[in-house]
């Protein structure tokens, strides 16, 4: 999807509903040269941030917000630097106001941001947009035409139903890998059906795909899996999981490529500095202004069903894997708890996981 890769590079994407347009742009990638270029292409700049990042700023009643984002109106003679203070939390005082007393202007989003925002999230940004609306009839007239200035334009309905629905995954290529835990295995790669980043089945031993089949849906967790960090139970989940299938003669581990709960190394690493400061999991996430989890676990469904395994043993310790599984057609016959990992690192982690996310630890 082409508008993602603009908003990765900090160029504006064209957004429209019915009559309406506006140019939309990820904060985090801005330039002052495009951010002057931008302001100066209408009225009414705005800001527009997820309804969790309005809250924890104290910007928004959390009690009074009745959509996913807000917009702030961008004070006069404020600049790029504002903005990024408002988006990222390594850059702003929570105590920070609006100036003049805009707090009262705040705005519930309109589906053109909600769209921005969710273009922004789907690049790994932090979700935070300038939005631009353009004067009516502004795109009749020549001022914004995407065969001349090369803007990519979508209907904002258009892009949430893009970025919500259930990808295709192609299979790729597979070649045999024996494995220190076994040395019978097999990595299948796929491909999603919009050209995103690919995710991996492996064979560990000699699954019988007529099941119920032993699975584990990993999410790929660089800092725990191959750093070995303490501050998660991942690397020790993978590793037991891996061993759990070899003992049994064979099982599948999906590693799906959703860093970070979904967000990306780069916000995960954004969220552990606020972890640093005090916050839970859960809180770091809703400062950066993202859900408390923003993961697809469809993808392993997917995945299951490509390889022929509608029958499982579920090695997790996640209702919402469960959930979404059977959700998708996937029979799950057993949890199969995986308690392992715990440090004095991840203690209150792995509590938060519990208490606010749900998980069973036995």
């Amino acid at each position: 999807m082409r508008l993602k890769g603009d908003m990765r590079m900090g160029l504006p994407v064209l957004v429209t509903h019915e009559a309406e347009a506006c140019l939309v742009v990820a904060v985090e990638a801005l330039s002052k040269e495009r951010h002057d270029a931008i302001i100066a292409c209408g009225a009414g700049a705005g800001l527009v941030l997820t309804a969790h990042r309005a809250a924890v700023m104290g910007i928004a009643d959390v009690a009074a917000i009745t959509s996913d984002t807000v917009v702030l109106p961008v004070p006069q003679q404020t600049g790029l630097n504002w903005l990024l203070a408002m988006a990222d939390p390594s850059r702003a005082i929570l105590q920070a106001a609006l100036p003049g007393g805009q707090a009262g202007r705040v705005l519930p989003g309109t589906i053109m941001h909600k769209a921005g925002v969710a273009l922004a999230k789907a690049a790994q940004l932090l979700p935070a947009v300038l939005v631009v609306p353009l004067a009516s009839g502004a795109r009749n007239e020549g001022l914004v035409r995407t065969d001349t200035n090369g803007l990519s334009s979508m209907a904002a309905q258009d892009i949430l139903v893009e970025l919500t629905k259930e990808r295709t995954q192609h299979p790729v290529s597979s070649a045999r890998l024996p494995m220190a835990v076994h040395d019978t295995g097999r990595v299948h790669v796929f491909r999603p059906d919009d050209g995103g980043i690919e995710h991996y089945a492996i064979e560990i031993g000699t699954p019988d795909p007529g099941g119920p089949v032993l699975v584990r849906l990993h999410s790929a967790c660089f800092t725990g899996d191959v750093l070995g960090s303490l501050k998660c139970d991942c690397g020790p989940q993978l590793q037991a999981a891996a061993t759990a299938m070899a003992d049994a003669g064979g099982g599948i581990l999906l590693y799906l490529n959703q860093e970070g709960r979904g967000i990306g190394l780069a916000n995960k690493m954004r969220a552990y500095a606020l972890q640093d400061q005090g916050f839970d999991t859960v809180e770091a996430n809703h400062h950066l202004g993202f859900q408390d989890d923003e993961r697809d676990f469809r993808v392993g469904a997917t995945l299951l069903s490509r390889l022929g395994v509608d029958r499982v043993r579920l090695l997790t310790n996640n209702p919402a894997k469960l959930a979404m599984l059977e959700k998708q057609g996937i029979a799950v016959t057993e949890r199969v708890p995986l308690v392992v990992g715990k440090t004095p690192q991840n203690a209150a982690y792995l509590a938060t996981k519990a208490a606010k996310s749900g998980h069973l630890f036995k």
